[in-house]
Parts: structure tokens; sequence; C-alpha cells
């Protein structure tokens, strides 16, 4: 079950300080200024992640009036969108790189494991023997750490930035004046 509204609250003097000034885009594809998106995000990253975040930005009235005329809500929801497709991106990313890891992986050990198995035959049972064949098993398991720790820990971060960003996408957006 959903939780109430989680607020993120905003008080800027003027629109211009939400968004990046060097960005040509038109206003509805702009990229939020660096200190706006790390304050909205580092807000949204504490509420709860199961409730609906709502977005309230404080202006002055002239403001207000000019964020309701160009869209603020929806250049907010386009930004977050946009953010959380990249993040979608770099997780797809991720798993190609990782399935190329798990097939090196997967010949380095299979490799290792017939050269264990070649060393024992050609070299008997003596210690030498039992070192290299060790040690052979030991180097095919280790060319597989990079795909396991990518497949079991290193995509987590990545998914929760994206699922952050989507919440963000989805809020609402509430301009008010004072």
């Amino acid at each position: 079950m959903a939780r109430e509204n989680a607020v993120i609250e905003i008080r800027i003097r003027e629109l211009a300080q939400l968004f990046n000034s060097l960005d040509p885009s038109p206003f509805h594809e702009r990229d939020l200024d660096r200190d706006a998106e790390e304050y909205i995000v580092g807000w949204a990253r504490e509420l709860p992640s199961d409730a609906s975040l709502r977005i309230i930005v404080h202006l002055p009235e002239e403001e207000a009036r000019k964020a309701q005329e160009r869209g603020l809500s929806a250049a907010l929801a386009n930004y977050f969108a946009e953010r959380a497709s990249m993040q979608q991106r770099e997780l797809n990313e991720l798993f190609r790189i990782g399935r190329r890891y798990l097939l090196i992986g997967s010949i380095v050990l299979v490799v290792c494991l017939l050269g264990s198995q070649l060393a024992r035959m050609h070299l008997g049972t003596g210690p030498m023997a039992s070192i290299i064949a060790e040690s052979l098993i030991l180097v095919g398991w280790v060319a597989n750490w990079k795909p396991i720790e990518t497949f079991l820990y290193d995509w987590w971060p990545l998914k929760r930035r994206r699922d952050l960003y989507q919440r963000l996408a989805q809020a609402s957006v509430e301009i008010k004046s004072f």
C-alpha cells in the first residue's frame, strides 16, 4: 500500500535558478542546474521509496506566473524522464559488458580446468603437479570474479538511481507564490 505524498520543497527567487544557464535548449528540454538536481535528488532519496513524490516550488508571484506559463511541471518531468532513460542505457551497457566478461571468464575457466587435468596426468601426483593443477583452477575462478561481481552487485546502484529518476519524473509539481 503506497503512502501519502512525500514532499520536496524548493524556495527560489527566480525560475532561472533551477536550470543550467549555459543550456541553449528550449525551456521544456533544459538541464537542471547541478545544485538544484542534487538538492531534489538528495531529498527524494531520503523519502520513503513507496511514497509518491510531490515537488513544491516557491517563487515570487511574477516568477510563479512565468513558471506556470512556461510549463515548469513538464520541464521537470522531461528532465527526470531523460535521466531515467540514461540510467537504463547505463544498466543495459553494464549487462552487455557483463555478458562479455562472463563469456571470457567461462572460456578461461574451461581452459584452466582442462590444463589442471593435463598437469595431473602428465606430471603425476607430486607436489609440483598439485601446485600447478590447483593454481590453474584458482586462476580459472578468479577470471570469473568480475562477471560474478557485475551480475550480483554492480547493477543495483544503477537500478536504484533509475527508479528514483522515474519517481521524480512522475512527481506532481506545484508552484506556489510568496
